[in-house]
């Protein structure tokens, strides 16, 4: 028997969904050698994710996907929410865009992996192995070996420091680990119907919410059109794929359910469930390896891209010496609350959106019509305020008090505004604080407070610095405020970051590589903070005499850093 091929890597990524791409582009990004496994070589072409939010459009962002992943996409996309009657209860369309991209953008997930796969041709570290088959896998203290099958039945041996498991809700490294799915599955089946040649003039998606058999109707991008209905106990649910029942559905919703061109029908189920754990040695579970969630919110591959963007970021900072791999347990820390509270969410709509109970339905639409008259109550709804936003209170942050104030920004993702540059150029926050940590300051240069050793030390992790100052403080275009050392200089175009940074404690804020607040401080804290979070990434590094102290004046520039 001839022995297996052997290929070492830093990171194996199983799985070329969007969650594991996602992840295989970061690393390519951050210059970490990674293998993408997956047995198929082609893409999967059945009805998946249609959502994407703004926090996931901002991940594609820091791969430099975002406006490519949006051109096949429709953008801000309303939802309505339909009644037992058939009368709309409730028009979401949320004008809020704090992090840089429309909340509500529909898309078709088989469009959107194409795209993540061409992004990987863009790092040679990155090796995609299609048509390969994780057979088994075990894991020691100081790598992963995976026992792969290829296309013709090779075998390879592949030899990891680290492994990404993104081989979706049946996940065979889950299995393997004896991880289990925690939560439940629910007993109604669906039926899922995709056309592509939609006769309907109903650019939304539609939560019809029918106790007579509760649906949801959603435009798709290139004139295709994706249904999705309850099926009763007592329903066969192969049967019900066959092309009468599929029109048997139809009627009623459309002029001739017989004119359309079915290209996709399937069932599903569905689940709420979240891993016992998403870390396990040196094996991280992310998107539906770690979480399982109904349709309802459309948090599910949403939630899988936070997870890929918080795991990736971590991963080549072990690798890559800039952090203790202790890091890793972070993951889990920040990742599995949030999924939960998404997995939450879902079951809460679901219960409240799809009941088959017609005195249910119709108390429910009362309940919320009336409920909607409050400004407040109106807002939180059709502005989506209900979605839980991630706060991160342990992991990769520092937090200057205990308990932590309901507003601070420590744990949350800053905002991203439109800036100008120095050449005059108006673009995204995130398209000038680089690819790893930032150090902002608000009307300072950071780089003016930090003492010597608190510069090596962001400089030795590769941080950008970054001074924000009022919009137009320059005394023309052509002489605008510049600095005095390496640090950029941004001006605020909408006042947004003045705003943002009035509301905290300090002018000086810690941004991670996925764009979460990780620290702030004022400048006579800056020195102190830093030696913090050096032993926050490094724990063995033992403090010395300078830890903690205030940092040593420095020559100010004018206005507090800009010149």
């Amino acid at each position: 028997m001839s022995e297996p091929t052997e290929i070492r890597t830093e990171v194996a990524v199983v799985g070329a969904g969007p969650c594991g791409t996602t992840v295989a582009n970061y690393l390519g990004l951050y210059g970490v050698q990674a293998l993408l496994i997956d047995r198929s070589t082609e893409i999967i072409d059945y009805p998946r994710a249609v959502g994407m939010d703004d926090e996931c459009v901002r991940s594609f962002q820091g791969i430099g996907l975002a406006e490519e992943m949006l051109a096949d996409a429709v953008r801000n996309v309303p939802l309505k929410m339909f009644g037992a009657d058939g009368r709309c209860f409730a028009d979401i369309r949320p004008t809020t865009n704090e992090y840089g991209w429309p909340r509500r953008n529909i898309f078709m997930q088989q469009l959107a992996e194409a795209t993540l796969r061409t992004g990987l041709e863009r790092y040679p570290r990155i090796r995609p192995m299609l048509g390969h088959e994780l057979v088994r896998l075990e894991q020691d203290g100081t790598e992963v070996r995976l026992d792969v099958r290829g296309p013709a039945g090779e075998k390879v041996l592949v030899r990891a420091q680290y492994v990404v498991a993104a081989d979706g809700g049946r996940s065979t490294i889950r299995t393997h680990l004896g991880i289990p799915l925690v939560g439940n599955t629910h007993p109604r089946k669906w039926v899922v119907v995709e056309c592509d040649n939609d006769p309907l003039d109903a650019p939304y998606t539609g939560l019809h919410c029918d106790p007579k058999r509760p649906y949801v109707c959603v435009d798709l991008p290139y004139n295709y059109r994706r249904w999705e209905f309850m099926l009763f106990p007592g329903e066969d649910a192969e049967a019900m794929l066959q092309p009468e029942k599929v029109h048997e559905l139809l009627t009623g919703h459309v002029p001739d359910p017989t004119a359309l061109n079915i290209v996709r029908a399937r069932v599903y189920t569905h689940h709420s469930r979240v891993a016992a754990r998403f870390l396990d040695g040196r094996i991280c579970l992310v998107g539906d390896a770690a979480h399982l969630m109904p349709p309802w919110a459309g948090q599910g591959m949403n939630t899988g891209i936070r997870d890929a963007t918080n795991v990736a970021w971590k991963l080549a900072a072990v690798v890559t010496g800039r952090a203790h791999p202790r890091i890793l347990s972070t993951y889990d820390t920040e990742r599995r609350e949030h999924a939960k509270a998404m997995v939450g969410l879902s079951d809460t709509l679901g219960r409240v959106l799809s009941s088959t109970s017609t005195w249910a339905a119709r108390t429910r639409d009362v309940l919320l019509r009336a409920l909607t008259v409050a400004p407040q109550v109106r807002d939180w709804l059709l502005e989506m305020r209900f979605k839980p936003m991630p706060r991160y209170t342990e992991g990769v942050v520092l937090h200057s008090r205990r308990p932590v104030a309901k507003d601070s920004a420590v744990g949350r993702m800053i905002v991203q505004p439109h800036v100008e540059t120095a050449d005059g150029r108006t673009v995204l926050l995130d398209d000038m604080l680089g690819e790893w940590f930032t150090l902002v300051g608000y009307g300072t240069d950071p780089l003016v407070h930090l003492d010597p050793e608190s510069r090596a030390f962001w400089d030795r992790i590769g941080t950008c610095y970054v001074t924000i100052v009022e919009s137009r403080s320059g005394r023309s275009r052509a002489e605008r405020l510049r600095s005095g050392t390496d640090s950029v200089v941004l001006e605020d175009l909408d006042g947004a970051l003045r705003k943002w940074f009035a509301a905290q404690s300090g002018t000086v804020a810690v941004i991670r590589p996925d764009r979460y607040v990780a620290a702030m401080a004022d400048t006579a804290e800056l020195a102190g903070m830093s030696g913090e979070f050096e032993r926050l990434l490094s724990p063995r590094r033992q403090p010395d005499a300078h830890d903690g102290k205030p940092a040593r004046p420095a020559a100010l520039l004018v206005d507090g850093g800009a010149s």
